[in-house]
C-alpha cells in the first residue's frame, strides 16, 4: 500500500513541505517560536525585521529606539555600512578553512588587538562564554605547569555573570543562573564584588586566578569603587596570582575607552571579549601576556569556527572604526550627557535611587521592579532593559545621538511620575 506523503496525521515530514508552510500563513512568527524552539528566553511580545543606525522596525512597521543594542553588542549600530562592506567583501574571497591552515584576516585582527591592548597573544572563539571558557582554562593549566599540581581554584564575585557553559556558569557569581545544573564544576570560590578584605581573607594555597569584571553588567551595571581594582591588582601580584578581567560587556568601547579597565591603570594578565567585537557577529576573543602563552601549545585548546576569516575581517573593520572614527570620545561625551540627564530626572523622581555607569554603560537603581517601565517604553517604541530586578539598564549603540537620548529622556520622564 503507498500512503502519500503527509496523509498520515502524525507525520512530522508534512510540516516542512512547502505547501504546509503555506498554509500556515495565518500563524503568526511568535507562534511558530512557541511551537518549535526551546523556551530558554523570555520575550518581548514584536518580531524585529529590520535595523538602521540606533532604530528597528517590527514586522508590522513599527519603530523603536533601540537603547538596549543586542545587549552591548551593536557598538556601531544596526545595519552599519562598516560591518556590510567588511562583510560582503570577504564573504566573496573566503569564508571558512580549518584553523589547522594560517588567514590574513585573523592574523590582522589579532596584531591589532595586541597593538591596542596590554595582551602579547590571542585565542579566538565565538562568544563571550567561550572566552571566559578558555581563560579559565589558561589560568588552571599555567598555574599548575608552574606550580604543580592543587593550585587551580579561581575567586569570582558574587553579583558575576561569565556565562552559560558549565565552567563559566560555574564560575558566576549568581544562584539563579546555576539552578539546576548540579554537580557544579569544582575550584571555584565568591566574595563580595568592591571587598578587599574579603579577597585576601579568600586566599589559599590552592588559589590560582583572581577573575571579575570591571563593571558588573548583569550584576546590576555594579561600579568598583576607587582602588578597589588596584587593590585586587596589588594583592594579585603579592600572592602571585592570575588576575583575569572579563570584558565581554564592558570592552570595545562601552564605557569610553576601548577597555574598561583603563580608566583604573592597571592591566590584567588575561583577558576576555565578545559582544561588540563583532557588531552582531558571533565572535569571541581570549587575550593573555606572553608568559603565559606557552601553557596553550598544540592540542591544548581548539574550536572550530574560532576566528573564521569572515567574522575577524568585519571585527577587524569594527576595531578599526572605533579606534580611528572618534566613536569613543563621542561615546564619553554621549554618555557624560546621558547621566546628566538622568540625574536630572531624579531631582524629580523618588523613585530613581540611584544612577551609575561609565560612558554608555548606565544603571537607573529604582525603588521598585523595573519590568512596567521597561513594557511602557516598550510601547512608545523604545527598548530598554532591566537587570537584577530594579536596575534599568542602558546600552545603546555607541553612535547613539543627543536627540535621540533625549526622546528617551521625555518618556522616562512621564513614565517614571
Amino acid at each position: 500500500m503507498t500512503v502519500e506523503k503527509g496523509s498520515m496525521p502524525n507525520d512530522k515530514n508534512a510540516e516542512c513541505t512547502g505547501d504546509v508552510m503555506n498554509s500556515s500563513a495565518s500563524k503568526t512568527t511568535m507562534d511558530l517560536a512557541d511551537k518549535y524552539l526551546f523556551p530558554t528566553y523570555k520575550r518581548s511580545h514584536l518580531v524585529l525585521v529590520r535595523g538602521e543606525g540606533c532604530r528597528v522596525w517590527d514586522e508590522d512597521g513599527k519603530q523603536y529606539l533601540d537603547f538596549v543594542g543586542g545587549i552591548a553588542v551593536c557598538a556601531l549600530g544596526h545595519s552599519s555600512p562598516v560591518v556590510s562592506r567588511a562583510l560582503e567583501d570577504q564573504s566573496r574571497r573566503l569564508v571558512h578553512v580549518s584553523n589547522l591552515f594560517y588567514t590574513k584576516p585573523q592574523v590582522e585582527l589579532a596584531q591589532l588587538l595586541v597593538g591596542n591592548s596590554f595582551a602579547d597573544r590571542v585565542f579566538f572563539c565565538n562568544s563571550g562564554a567561550e572566552a571566559n571558557e578558555a581563560a579559565i582554562k589558561l589560568a588552571r593549566r599555567y598555574s599548575r605547569e608552574k606550580y604543580g599540581p592543587g593550585r587551580h581554584t579561581i575567586i569570582s564575585m558574587k553579583g558575576s555573570f561569565h556565562g552559560r557553559t558549565m565552567a563559566t556558569l560555574s564560575a558566576t557569581g549568581q544562584a539563579k543562573i546555576q539552578t539546576g545544573y548540579d554537580p557544579l564544576l569544582e575550584g571555584f570560590k565568591f566574595v563580595p564584588f568592591n571587598d578587599l578584605s574579603g579577597l585576601e581573607e579568600a586566599v589559599d594555597d590552592s588559589v590560582c586566578a583572581v577573575m571579575l569584571e570591571p563593571i558588573q553588567g548583569e550584576g546590576g551595571v555594579v561600579c568598583p569603587q576607587p582602588d578597589y581594582l588596584q587593590g585586587v591588582k596589588e594583592l594579585c601580584q603579592e600572592k602571585g596570582l592570575l588576575l583575569i578581567f572579563d570584558e565581554v560587556q564592558t570592552g570595545m568601547g562601552r564605557t569610553g575607552k576601548l577597555f574598561a579597565h583603563e580608566h583604573y591603570g592597571i592591566t590584567p594578565h588575561i583577558m576576555s571579549l565578545a559582544k561588540a567585537l563583532g557588531n552582531g557577529l558571533p565572535i569571541g576573543a581570549m587575550l593573555s601576556v606572553e608568559e603565559l602563552s606557552s601553557a596553550f601549545g598544540p592540542g591544548s585548546h581548539a574550536t572550530t569556527f574560532g576566528g573564521t576569516p569572515l567574522v575577524t575581517a568585519v571585527a577587524k573593520a569594527v576595531l578599526t572604526s572605533l579606534l580611528n572614527d572618534g566613536w569613543l570620545a563621542h561615546c564619553r561625551s554621549m554618555g557624560e550627557y546621558f547621566r546628566s540627564e538622568l540625574e536630572n530626572l531624579k531631582a524629580k523622581h523618588p523613585v530613581i535611587k540611584e544612577i551609575r555607569g561609565l560612558g554608555l554603560m548606565v544603571g537607573v537603581e529604582l525603588e521598585q521592579p523595573g519590568a512596567p517601565i521597561v513594557e511602557a517604553c516598550l510601547e512608545r517604541g523604545f527598548l530598554i532593559n532591566c537587570a537584577q530586578d530594579k536596575v534599568l539598564r542602558f546600552v545603546p549603540p555607541l553612535i547613539v545621538s543627543k536627540e535621540e537620548i533625549d526622546a528617551l529622556i521625555h518618556v522616562l520622564d512621564e513614565e517614571l511620575k
